[in-house]
């Protein structure tokens, strides 16, 4: 007989890892649909730890997705940005994982995810398993088909790589939705000397068009550059267009909305030194704003 509720009472923790892995809700849902097949054929099967099970499951499955969508992604149109995480979701998620390693567990922040990207998949698995998910080097071995030796190195590795490339500096929500608003301001003006004043010297912009909106082919180094590419943009796009913004949350921190009308346009979220904004991302493809839009309906 399949035991249909032992794989719901774990299928949020399910999507919780696929995520993380994928940084795709779609392709999250797919490896969790897939490992609910798995599940069906056991048929009755004598599992003594189903959670155990259907976690070593996912994370093989989501290891042979992120393989496949990686090529994927080597041709993508411009910079790739995760999905936005719902906020619903979000909470979700971080409640899922254990506290014991809180940082990880509860930062679901695109500029982690961001970073997540450059490891290796088995580095990335390795990481998120022993980090966000407090598992030990035998169940991550056992899941991974390594030795627990050759773990430890993978999370090593990982955690160092993690901590040279992710954000220097953590800033209140305060600081990141004032920031935020300002920068909404500045885009408004077709002035780039305004929106200079909010970036760092070192500022980095990531826009994700996907081929399919108007966005950057490249990362934009640099806050000259960045605020002439984004008030050209206006000035191009949206020059006699009366524009709405509103702020929300994606993957637990503060985020802007741009609307024109019921038209979502795209959705940005900053990094911060608790003064200026020294990285921004902007989710402008609306493959990637599906979710986002259909929950905030917005159409």
């Amino acid at each position: 007989m399949i035991d249909t509720t032992t794989f719901e009472t774990h299928r949020a923790h399910l999507r919780n890892i696929a995520y993380r892995m994928l940084g795709e809700m779609a392709a999250a849902e797919d490896v969790v649909q897939e490992a609910w097949l798995r599940w069906r054929r056991t048929d009755g099967e004598d599992i003594r730890d189903p959670r155990a099970w259907l976690s070593a499951a996912t994370v093989r499955l989501s290891l042979d997705a992120l393989r496949k969508v990686r090529a994927r992604r080597e041709s993508y149109v411009g910079p790739w940005l995760p999905e936005p995480l719902l906020p619903d979701d979000t909470r979700a998620f971080a409640a899922d994982a254990p506290a014991a390693r809180a940082e990880l567990a509860s930062d679901l922040s695109l500029a982690l995810l961001h970073v997540l990207e450059r490891l290796a998949p088995e580095e990335r698995a390795a990481l998120i398993l022993h980090d966000a998910f407090d598992c030990d080097y035998a169940e991550i071995a056992a899941m991974l088909d390594k030795n627990e030796t050759a773990c430890r190195k993978l999370v090593s590795r990982a955690r160092e790589r993690v901590k040279a490339d992710r954000p220097r500096f953590t800033a209140s929500k305060e600081a990141h939705r004032d920031l935020l608003m300002r920068f909404a301001q500045a885009s408004s003006s077709s002035d780039p000397q305004e929106m200079m004043a909010l970036l760092a010297p070192d500022a980095i912009a990531y826009t994700d068009g996907g081929g399919r909106a108007a966005a950057a082919l490249n990362p934009i180094y640099g806050p000259d550059k960045i605020a002439r590419f984004i008030t050209g943009l206006g000035r191009k796009f949206y020059a006699n267009v009366a524009l709405d913004s509103s702020m929300t949350e994606i993957n637990g921190q503060p985020a802007l909305v741009i609307r024109d009308g019921k038209e979502l346009l795209g959705v940005f979220t900053i990094e911060t030194d608790g003064e200026k904004i020294t990285t921004l991302y902007g989710l402008r493809n609306p493959d990637k704003l599906a979710r986002f839009m259909r929950a905030f309906e917005v159409s």
